[in-house]
């Protein structure tokens, strides 16, 4: 039986290599993207590297959208076996200093890292439910670790800033109160740290490959029944290489 995935943002990035990565592994991905064009060239593009893609419209800021891709997956195949919450948005307006920063920014920035995760995942959670072990991965940051961003001998303790770095604190709660709601069931909820990857999102400036960052997806994405629930994993930066475990909440 195919397994089905879903990933918001699929069109470019980490969104994108994780698509393909698990279409390497004979997966059939859903390339969610809210825009059609890119979409479109995104299943193209999977499609002639092997993969079972199709791009499906999916604007996670827009609840609509949201019900309408989740109508649409249970039309098309009844269930949803991994779901991964891909898409994410950082705005330079009040990147630095906390008092610099507006709502306006807040408001926008949360609208997709954490509205939008909620609104997906509550969508796709019937389908989730019907799938035999259910996988959500809400793609993070080590940015959004209190521990790590509070560390002063640690590589984050020059950055200042609100609207990224609260909005992934946020997601990392909403991590644990799903895993903590669904603890008992097939379906496994974690959060995941591709490291500081090259992306659009910070002007491609990341020491990481955005190929880098989505195998800490696919990890997630697969992992047995016997694996974790409800924490923050992925890339360690003070590992000293590539190394990958459990970051501090």
């Amino acid at each position: 039986m195919t397994t089905i995935a879903l990933i918001t943002g699929a069109n470019k990035g980490i969104g994108f290599e994780t698509a393909r990565l698990l279409g390497a592994r004979g997966l059939t991905v859903l390339a969610g993207a809210r825009d059609e064009a890119r979409g479109r060239e995104a299943e193209r593009a999977l499609r002639e590297g092997g993969a079972e893609a199709r791009f499906i419209p999916l604007d996670v800021t827009d609840e609509k959208s949201v019900q309408q891709a989740a109508e649409w997956i249970d039309g098309e195949y009844g269930l949803l076996d991994i779901l991964i919450n891909n898409a994410g948005i950082a705005r330079g307006d009040g990147a630095g200093r906390p008092s610099e920063t507006t709502l306006a920014t807040l408001r926008t920035v949360y609208e997709t890292n954490v509205f939008g995760v909620v609104a997906v995942t509550n969508a796709m959670l019937p389908l989730l439910r019907r799938a035999p072990a259910g996988r959500i991965v809400n793609v993070s940051s080590e940015v959004g670790s209190i521990t790590s961003m509070t560390d002063p001998d640690g590589p984050l303790a020059g950055l200042v800033s609100v609207p990224y770095p609260s909005s992934k604190a946020a997601l990392n709660m909403v991590t644990a109160m799903y895993a903590k709601e669904l603890s008992g069931t097939p379906i496994k909820v974690n959060a995941a740290n591709p490291g500081y990857c090259a992306t659009d999102l910070n002007r491609r400036s990341g020491f990481r490959t955005p190929e880098q960052g989505a195998e800490v997806s696919v990890h997630l994405a697969t992992l047995p029944g016997d694996g974790p629930a409800g924490v923050l994993w992925g890339h360690l930066w003070t590992a000293g290489g590539d190394g990958c475990g459990v970051l501090p909440w």
